[in-house]
């Protein structure tokens, strides 16, 4: 069988007159044999000295590496079903609050308030529950949701991404054969894929999507806690605008110094507040209905709703742009299931607040039936006697909780966008070891609670915010309908002609509300757009400058035989390509930084080959972030060595809890090294010798290392002295020979320790090429201008200062 050898992001059959330097950079794993057969010791020193030839197997592509789903239990299913429910539907479940106020401009008589909500009851069951909680729910990527994580699952499926070359072999490539598929799912992908046009549409839509939810991040708290807050008027009329914005201003600012405890320890107090709201909807709905007008609940055939349209013809278009307020917050609901998982949202929406969400906007149009004045603050209004107060207090907890959705959707959809290079990388927090997907990210909370503030401020009042609110909204329900059939065409495999129609029929429902939003833009929809625009703007200007670095890097993207090679003698020359010169050698132990790494660091090709010298003992120390809370101690290191001598690679995989970078780093560094050495020798030995041996694993449990590497030593040269009775066996060189031993390792890699330690990091400075065209230039100037000023400081690793060396150097781009 022919090995196979990796690219990027998929495999091919290596044949044997491939070339060792392959696309990017990224070369084959080698396939080692330590079968001896019935070599001669001539053959078996020759064999050895060839063993610097190549890299070993550099341990940088597992199957653990991969984004893993996580798995939970079913009481762990309904615990976070629990959790959801105060988080995801904060904003739906204050929509009572003002949907008919937002609907109608004037009283409305029981024909229009029926077909009102007729259309209220069936737009959240069209557009929430079939649409997004059992069709949309199932297109997540990995348990992640969102439109970009949809746009993620698709560039899975097919080639309509570029990836960052270093973290390529992390992301699990699932295309289909082209054969495997049928016609017309063949011609949807080839379109896709070979049309530049579909490729970056498909881009700004997964971005755009993901600016405008962060933009009505900003909206939706001050708009459910202002909405709130504006009951105590009902209570104190005389209450003035001032301390109603004061008061809101105050609530929010509290709401972002909570986010740092983390979402289950938020859901303590947040789940029971949503859901006695929601009861309480529920509750005096079925009062209202029993007590004024049960005939309401005609409205659930959809005729009346239709007949509504009919008959009001532009006004009643017009209204749309109220009752989508019934749904807003759906978009979190799909963003937050990395947060829940999809089984845990399904079961608190289908079983707890879509009834009760039914039950309360039909007793509030029971009550306006027979008061149509109250539709002006439908909930207060609609509230039995004696309960004022105590709904007073709740809507208000309730309305803080809302903000709630939206604050996590945020965290959610930058964690995403940031792992695929569309925004600086940023600190983000993980809140639970439980949940995985439970996320804090610092600086956008803090971010988001000053925008909210200046919002709630400058607004002042809901009807305001009203038409700002619920573009954006309808906008990425429209994004999530297209991206969702995409995957329903190349991820699941459906036909493309049993996708339309369902496609067809929702988009129409999208597009009506749609334009009835656009309606609001010169009222204050400008704002959420503008914002969003602003946003998309950014990432797509970063992902732009990543991907011309990418290009500008790939010259250093090699294995370390391509920058230097070695001598006869032992000693390390540059290749032709870069000069031949010598390079010598400094005493030290030197590790060079990587951030995931697939070759060579960067910083490394560019010390070697500008100061023509290296450390007498190199180490590659790439960093594997896994999305796990730890990675057991027996997985979390693994040492190969690379081509050229005494040249080492460490891949350090953690998980989101573990500490990594410590004071100690080069003690650990260097006992990993060392035991990766005696474990090879150790192997070797076995071969020869089968016996109970320790293992790579048992090594650190070994108290006397130095006469293990005693006995290998001598059994190593006894193996590798060539017969005195072979005429050409005596002419081996004999310093390579004292160098390929276990003994000259170790002792080459002790000295160095000993000598000095030298964490050697690279910074990297871009420059525009000469002859760059104004509006590239523009853009690249622009993306260096946030590149310079978002880098992570040397002063942030937790080492020894006065070892770390920073080589600069410089790139065009």
């Amino acid at each position: 069988m022919e090995p196979t050898v990796h690219f990027g992001d998929g495999l091919r059959p290596r044949k044997q007159n491939d070339d060792d330097l392959d696309v990017g950079g990224v070369v084959p794993l080698r396939v080692r044999s330590r079968s001896r057969g019935t070599r001669s010791s001539l053959e078996a020193y020759k064999a050895r000295v060839e063993e610097h030839a190549e890299d070993e197997d550099a341990g940088l592509r597992s199957e653990g590496d991969y984004k893993q789903k996580q798995i939970f239990s079913i009481g762990q299913i309904f615990v976070l079903a629990y959790q959801a429910t105060g988080v995801i539907y904060g904003d739906i479940g204050t929509s009572p609050l003002y949907v008919y106020s937002s609907t109608f401009t004037e009283a409305p008589d029981r024909q229009n308030l029926l077909g009102a909500l007729s259309l209220i009851l069936w737009s959240i069951t069209l557009m929430v529950t079939i649409k997004y909680v059992l069709i949309i729910l199932r297109a997540d990527n990995d348990g992640e949701g969102g439109t970009f994580s949809t746009y993620s699952l698709l560039s899975r499926y097919a080639n309509i991404s570029n990836r960052d070359p270093r973290e390529a072999t992390m992301i699990r490539m699932e295309r289909q054969l082209t054969q495997d598929l049928g016609r017309s799912t063949k011609t949807v992908r080839s379109t896709i894929e070979k049309t530049r046009f579909f490729r970056n549409l498909l881009k700004t839509i997964g971005v755009l999507a993901v600016s405008m939810v962060m933009a009505d991040g900003v909206l939706t708290p001050a708009q459910s806690v202002l909405g709130a807050v504006q009951g105590l008027s009902v209570v104190k009329p005389d209450i003035t605008k001032p301390t109603i914005v004061g008061v809101t201003c105050a609530i929010l600012i509290l709401l972002f110094l909570l986010q740092p405890l983390g979402i289950s320890r938020i859901t303590i107090v947040f789940s029971p507040v949503v859901m006695l709201w929601l009861a309480l909807n529920a509750g005096f709905g079925i009062y209202n209905l029993a007590r004024y007008d049960y005939t309401i609940l005609k409205a659930f055939n959809p005729y009346y709703g239709f007949d509504y349209l009919i008959r009001n013809k532009y006004e009643g278009w017009r209204s749309l742009g109220g009752i989508l307020l019934a749904f807003t917050g759906v978009e979190a609901l799909f963003a937050d299931i990395g947060a829940f998982s999809r089984q845990a949202v399904q079961i608190s929406w289908l079983g707890y607040a879509f009834p009760c969400l039914l039950l309360a906007y039909s007793g509030q149009a029971a009550f306006i039936s027979e008061h149509p004045d109250a539709y002006s603050n439908p909930f207060y209004n609609c509230v039995p006697k004696g309960w004022l107060i105590p709904s007073l207090i709740i809507a208000i907890a309730a309305a803080i909780v809302a903000s709630q959705a939206m604050i996590t959707a945020t965290f959610q959809l930058l964690a995403q966008i940031m792992k695929l290079s569309y925004f600086p990388q940023i600190k983000v927090v993980h809140t639970s070891k439980k949940y995985h997907g439970q996320l804090y990210v610092p600086a956008v909370n803090w971010l988001l609670m000053i925008g909210t503030v200046l919002v709630a401020a400058i607004y002042n009042n809901t009807t305001s915010l009203g038409n700002a609110y619920g573009v954006c909204v309808m906008f990425v329900t429209f994004f999530d309908t297209s991206m969702v059939t995409l995957v329903a065409i190349l991820v699941w495999r459906i036909k493309p002609y049993f996708v339309l129609l369902p496609w067809a029929t929702i988009a129409c429902l999208d597009g009506a509300f749609l334009s009835s939003a656009l309606v609001k833009v010169p009222d204050g929809a400008w704002f959420t757009i503008l914002l969003a625009t602003l946003l998309a703007s950014i990432f797509i200007l970063w992902r732009f400058g990543k991907e011309q670095q990418w290009f500008a890097e790939a010259e250093d993207r090699f294995p370390t035989t391509h920058f230097v090679k070695t001598n006869d003698d032992g000693r390390l020359q540059l290749t032709e390509m870069y000069g031949g010169k010598n390079v010598s050698s400094i005493e030290g132990f030197g590790i060079f930084f990587d951030k995931a790494g697939e070759t060579t660091p960067i910083v490394f090709s560019q010390f070697i080959r500008k100061l023509t010298t290296a450390p007498e003992v190199i180490v590659f120390f790439h960093l594997r972030p896994l999305e796990i809370p730890s990675v057991a101690y027996e997985d979390r290191y693994h040492v190969s060595r690379l081509a050229i001598p005494n040249c080492y690679r460490l891949v350090v995989r953690h998980g989101y809890m573990d500490e990594v970078i410590t004071p100690d780093l080069a003690s650990l560094i260097y006992e990993k090294v060392r035991n990766h050495i005696v474990a090879r020798a150790l192997d070797r030995e076995g071969e020869r010798q089968p016996a109970p041996m320790a293992t790579g694993t048992d090594l650190g449990n070994t108290t006397d290392l130095t006469k293990i590497n005693a006995k290998l030593d001598v059994s190593e040269k006894t193996e590798s002295l060539p017969s005195s009775s072979d005429p050409s066996a005596r002419q081996a060189p004999t310093p390579t020979l004292s160098a390929s031993s276990t003994t000259a390792r170790l002792t080459s890699i002790e000295r160095a320790f000993n000598h000095e330690v030298l964490y050697i990091m690279g910074k990297e400075q871009m420059k525009v090429r000469t002859g760059t065209s104004f509006v590239r230039k523009v853009l690249l100037q622009a993306f260096l201008f946030i590149r310079d000023n978002t880098r992570t400081k040397i002063a942030s690793l937790d080492v020894d200062r006065d070892r770390v060396i920073e080589v600069g150097f410089v790139k065009d781009v």
